[in-house]
């Protein structure tokens, strides 16, 4: 696993390394594993190795609400924020393809931020790159019509899974933008028309 971590995390020290290597935890999830709920307690900081992992926010009444993608080589910069301060989760995580995991828990988290400069940047740059992903989540929001969304939805799709296929249900995508299946599959059918997809049951081609 050592040499795993390394290939992803090229910035961490030696040492840091070594002390990952002997005293985090890793684990195997499969997909479909809801591996962070809204208002649990997070006692560890999650690690990226393998597969992926999808971040939601949750409203009062369970609705979701998709929010970034974890990738390999990547941390949750929220679950970082709400560990330090011991506060409770305000996100969702599901794993959407079979992951390996590096969890830090918390004493550890807090030990590196003091002891491991390599540490202390990473997690910096873990919140610069997440707030500016989540800005972006922001803009598309508050700026854009929900056809410019959805287009922004699925390019950020294309860019997580690094493909032109999706595999995605109409309802899952009008679950994760909040709206209803009938106007996806409105503007989905415009978007063909417009030559930028091609439609295939559960699944999306894109073209441009």
């Amino acid at each position: 696993m050592d040499s795993t971590v390394q290939a992803l995390f090229p910035g961490f020290s030696k040492d840091l390394l070594e002390e990952m290597n002997h005293q985090a935890v890793f684990q195997t999830v499969e997909s479909g594993t809801t591996i962070m709920r809204t208002g649990q307690y997070i006692k560890s900081t999650v690690l990226v190795l393998a597969g992926q992992i999808k971040i939601y926010r949750q409203d009062d009444d369970g609705g979701e609400f998709f929010m970034y993608y974890l990738q390999p080589g990547q941390a949750c910069a929220i679950s970082m924020i709400c560990a330090t301060r011991n506060q409770k989760s305000q996100i969702m995580a599901k794993v959407t393809e079979d992951a390996e995991l590096m969890m830090i828990p918390l004493p550890l988290m807090d030990q590196w931020m003091m002891k491991h400069r390599s540490w202390y940047e990473f997690v910096i740059e873990t919140y610069r790159s997440r707030f500016e992903e989540v800005l972006e989540v922001i803009d598309s929001i508050a700026f854009r019509a929900m056809d410019e969304r959805l287009e922004f939805y699925l390019n950020r799709h294309r860019e997580a899974c690094g493909c032109n296929e999706l595999k995605l249900s109409h309802q899952e995508i009008a679950n994760d933008l909040s709206t209803s299946r009938e106007v996806i599959s409105r503007l989905l059918k415009k978007m063909e028309q417009r030559g930028l997809v091609k439609l295939h049951r559960n699944q999306i081609e894109l073209i441009k």
